[in-house]
């Protein structure tokens, strides 16, 4: 069960990564990820000396398991705006688009398997979101993990105007990751430095490697930005009414970026029967749970939920 990939294309030739792990079984998950990490350092991070990673965790439990990087992201094709200077154009990579390369994924996995669940992370539950709700696709369950809705708590960190794309250091992702942990928590105590640094190889190994004033970095697409900053002013990314599949909410009780609040609204907003729906919350998980120690009790809670459906 090692991770393999293979290479898709979107319905507009948009070429798309596809990491993989057990392609033969009868169920698969489609994993999609958030707003600046790709697929494979996310979801199937083989190298995180903590533990396996989620990709691994599934394909071991018996199903197939797909992490997709979509356009922009990881080893997909980036858009020509990132070759461009940020300020050069408007915003890249909307969920709208993003939707249209997991609808091509989701195709593919569909000829091969016979049930295929969905799972959306932080900005990718909003592309999830938004191909379930406006289009007609055939999954048995969706897991909005680490979801990011309709910002009920405000979104003042978001910016008003941004650059197509934004350039990402070592320095500010360790910061960003610490600063989930509330005053008193040690990161130390709830993920292991190795992870961290395997974490970071794997971003400057993929096609997202770039460089800031002479800093390794990475660069991430902004239309994720334009697409919060939309959700958080009374314009969500889709309606979660309209989605009637089996749902799970789920998220680390620590988590400063998908709240509590955000997430019990998008819970009750969706559309699925009372009895096919669920939330909820790994206690000291933070937005980056599924890298920490806990993960496994999120991997446990998640695969619990999708076994209901088959």
């Amino acid at each position: 069960m090692t991770r393999t990939f293979e290479e898709i294309e979107a319905d507009d030739g948009t070429r798309l990564r596809l990491w993989r792990r057990r392609a033969d079984a009868g169920s698969a998950v489609l994993f999609v990820h958030g707003a600046t990490y790709p697929g494979r350092s996310v979801f199937a991070l083989d190298a995180d000396p903590a533990g396996e990673s989620w990709l691994a965790a599934c394909a071991r439990g018996g199903r197939a398991a797909y992490a997709i990087d979509l356009r922009g992201y990881g080893d997909s094709e980036a858009p020509p705006e990132l070759d461009a200077p940020p300020a050069a154009n408007e915003p890249v990579v909307r969920a709208d688009a993003a939707a249209d390369d997991v609808a091509a994924a989701l195709a593919t996995l569909l000829d091969r398997h016979e049930r295929v669940h969905l799972v959306g992370y932080s900005w990718g539950s909003m592309v999830c979101g938004r191909l379930l709700a406006s289009r007609a696709v055939e999954v048995v369950s969706l897991t909005q993990y680490a979801p990011v809705y309709a910002f009920p708590d405000g979104a003042d960190d978001l910016p008003d105007d941004p650059d197509a794309y934004r350039v990402v250091t070592a320095s500010e992702v360790r910061d960003r990751w610490d600063a989930q942990f509330p005053a008193g928590v040690s990161p130390s105590s709830r993920r292991d430095e190795g992870t961290v640094e395997a974490f970071w190889r794997s971003l400057r190994d993929s096609g997202q490697a770039a460089d800031r004033d002479g800093a390794p970095a990475v660069r991430a697409p902004n239309g994720t930005l334009a697409d919060m900053a939309a959700a958080a002013t009374g314009t969500p990314a889709y309606d979660p009414a309209a989605i009637d599949a089996p749902a799970l909410v789920v998220r680390g009780s620590f988590d400063a970026s998908a709240t509590r609040a955000d997430a019990l609204g998008l819970y009750d907003a969706l559309g699925a029967a009372d009895d096919e729906k669920a939330y909820a919350e790994v206690a000291g998980g933070t937005h980056f749970l599924n890298l920490e120690r806990r993960r496994t009790a999120l991997f446990d809670l998640v695969s619990g939920f999708q076994r209901r459906y088959e």
